[in-house]
């Protein structure tokens, strides 16, 4: 989808920016936000969006460029641009959100287990 040129209503573009932030907070499986972002992103859209988050994901690993070239299947250059925007307040948000769900799923396993010797 291009966008026009033309500008909306900045009152308009605050009430629709505010209905999709709000719907995607709203979605709360990931079944869910897989739909909606499958059909609003589309297969491409998504791809791209998913790679990004990755190499965010990894460069914060200390992972090389080179691995996550070879194993992303992106350029140095899309890489280099989200070196660049890792540490903004959106890419650090996503880090900390997946950081914090590694972390919780690795205690819960732990506790699981944990609870499972002792029967």
């Amino acid at each position: 989808m291009r966008l026009s040129k033309k500008g909306i209503n900045k009152n308009l573009e605050k009430e629709i920016f505010e209905m999709l932030y709000q719907l995607i907070a709203d979605l709360k499986k990931p079944e869910e936000v897989k739909i909606f972002l499958e059909d609003a992103l589309g297969k491409n859209g998504l791809v791209a969006l998913a790679k990004r988050v990755a190499i965010a994901y990894y460069l914060n690993h200390k992972r090389s460029y080179s691995d996550i070239r070879e194993n992303l299947k992106v350029s140095s250059a899309t890489i280099s641009a989200v070196d660049r925007l890792r540490k903004s307040k959106g890419f650090s948000l996503a880090i900390q959100k997946i950081e914090a769900d590694k972390w919780a799923s690795l205690w819960s396993k732990r506790i699981e287990n944990l609870f499972k010797r002792k029967n």
